[in-house]
């Protein structure tokens, strides 16, 4: 996806050269009053409402024209439909599509008015001349892509796909401390919905649930002793201690290399009807536990399920002499597989790449890609080009085993 100035950018470049041909061979007498402001002002203001609050039922691509009125060019959006012209240059009056924005006759669109600052651009554009670079009506191919690069410029400025920025914590209630900046966000919306902290958890309780959410596991006898009895001295110090030698333990990598293995549908077999195992699949888990014990940092994780046999520099483990990095790649292996001939049965093998193209997007981009194998995303900014540029990386790969380093 490309950043805010490189879309500026490319904007500013299509929007003059789409400026130059019209001035060369646009229509006489029309295309000469467009300007290069003309075409921007068209382009960013009013042609992405037109797409996504019109088009549906108003252009080629309508399974039904309503009204006999097409929007998708120049000319069919002044002709009109049985109502008369929908734009007249100049005249913001005998424009009935001001009056069908504004709900003052039609109601477009009808389940919901538009902004007035969108109603505003219309009146000004209109005033202006309604310049407009549409020289010929568009086919119905050409109308669904349109509107789905608008909708795709929409999508992408939803929250979660923007860069991650730094963000101020709010400020604390008079009397209250934040031990850590996530404490006043908790803090915040504790005041808001009316409610308050809880007391602070007993040794025992603080121990127990610790030693539960890190490792699956309770405490042992002794070690609930020693925290309840350092705890009575220097609390803090006691707590900290008590992280340091749960976090240590072989269990915690266990305990968590067990939700993530979820995450990339571990198993030992490829299911359906012959259930035919995978070989040495044990080898991804240990290694799954060992990161999590090890630390390893979670690019480093990311790096390694997606391209660990691609890196300069590799994970070396020289205590078991083995290379880890490559092992993460073997996420890719598991999933449910046919036992046809991929070859003859084509589906088979793609099906097996949706699984994985699957796996991949909600482990690591937390989207559904997969729904775009047969059409443009629904909800998320994905198209069905991002999905088969996927499939093309894949398929362009083969599975090996690699047992050495």
């Amino acid at each position: 996806m490309r950043d805010s100035m490189s879309f500026k950018r490319t904007f500013r470049l299509t929007a003059m050269l789409v400026a130059t041909c019209l001035v060369a061979f646009g229509d006489e007498g029309v295309a000469d009053e467009f300007s290069l402001a003309d075409v921007e002002f068209f382009e960013k203001q009013i042609r992405p409402v037109l797409i996504r609050h019109c088009y549906e039922c108003h252009s080629a691509a309508a399974s039904e024209v309503e009204g006999g009125l097409r929007l998708d060019s120049r000319e069919l959006i002044r002709k009109g439909g049985e109502s008369g012209p929908a734009v007249v240059p100049g005249s913001t009056k005998k424009s009935l599509l001001l009056e069908a924005i504004r709900h003052e006759s039609f109601e477009m669109p009808p389940d919901k008015k538009l902004p007035d600052r969108v109603i505003a651009d219309f009146v000004k554009w209109i005033e202006s001349g309604a310049p407009d670079p549409r020289d010929r009506p568009p086919s119905a191919e050409e109308v669904a892509e349109l509107s789905w690069q608008t909708i795709l410029k929409e999508r992408s400025d939803w929250w979660s796909l923007q860069p991650v920025v730094a963000f101020q914590p709010p400020t604390m209630q008079p009397g209250e401390k934040a031990i850590h900046p996530i404490d006043a966000f908790v803090s915040t919306k504790q005041h808001a919905a009316g409610i308050g902290p809880v007391e602070p958890a007993k040794a025992r309780v603080l121990a127990r649930r610790l030693s539960l959410v890190l490792t699956g596991l309770p405490p042992s006898s002794a070690e609930l002793e020693r925290f309840v009895k350092d705890s009575v001295t220097d609390p803090d110090a006691a707590y900290e201690g008590l992280v340091d030698r749960i976090l240590a333990s072989s269990h915690f990598g266990e305990h968590w290399a067990r939700h993530w293995m979820d995450v990339v549908r571990f198993a030992e077999t490829h299911g359906y009807e012959w259930n035919h195992e995978i070989r040495d699949a044990w080898r991804y888990r240990d290694y799954l536990i060992r990161a999590f014990n090890n630390d390893v940092p979670y690019d480093q994780l990311v790096r390694e399920h997606i391209a660990g046999d691609l890196l300069e520099t590799p994970r070396m483990n020289e205590r078991l002499g083995i290379n880890e990095s490559i092992i993460g790649t073997a996420f890719w292996r598991f999933g449910e597989l046919g036992h046809d001939d991929c070859v003859e049965f084509s589906e088979i093998r793609f099906d097996a790449l949706d699984n994985q193209i699957d796996t991949f997007s909600k482990a690591f981009q937390g989207l559904t890609i997969s729904c775009a194998r047969c059409h443009d995303h629904k909800i998320d900014a994905i198209s069905t080009k991002d999905y088969y540029a996927l499939v093309g990386i894949l398929e362009s790969c083969s599975r090996r085993v690699r047992l050495s380093v």
